[in-house]
C-alpha cells in the first residue's frame, strides 16, 4: 500500500536552491518523476502520491502535479548535484 505525504504544499518550492521542503520531499520527487517517465496518466499519479481527488479538483490537483513535476525535474538537472557539493 502507498503511504500519502499529509505535508505536500500546493505549489512546490522554487527557485536554485534546495530548500528543506525538497530535502523532506526526495521520495516523493523521485516517484513522481518515475512514473512521468513511464507515461502514467497525472491523475492516477496525483491520486495515489498525494491523496488528493482530481475529479473533485481538477485544478487543484493539475496545480500540485504540475508544480512537483517541474521541481522534481529541477531536482534531477541540478538540485542534486547541489545536494552533493553542500553535503561533501
Amino acid at each position: 500500500m502507498v503511504q500519502v505525504d499529509p505535508t505536500f504544499l500546493d505549489d512546490a518550492p522554487g527557485g536554485d536552491e534546495v530548500t528543506a521542503y525538497d530535502r523532506a520531499h526526495m521520495a516523493l520527487y523521485l516517484r513522481l518523476f518515475d512514473a512521468a517517465q513511464e507515461g502514467a496518466d497525472w491523475r492516477e499519479v496525483v491520486e495515489v502520491l498525494f491523496g488528493l481527488d482530481p475529479g473533485a479538483e481538477p485544478e487543484r490537483c493539475q496545480n500540485v502535479y504540475d508544480s512537483h513535476l517541474a521541481r522534481a525535474r529541477w531536482m534531477v538537472r541540478q538540485g542534486f548535484r547541489e545536494l552533493g557539493q553542500r553535503d561533501s
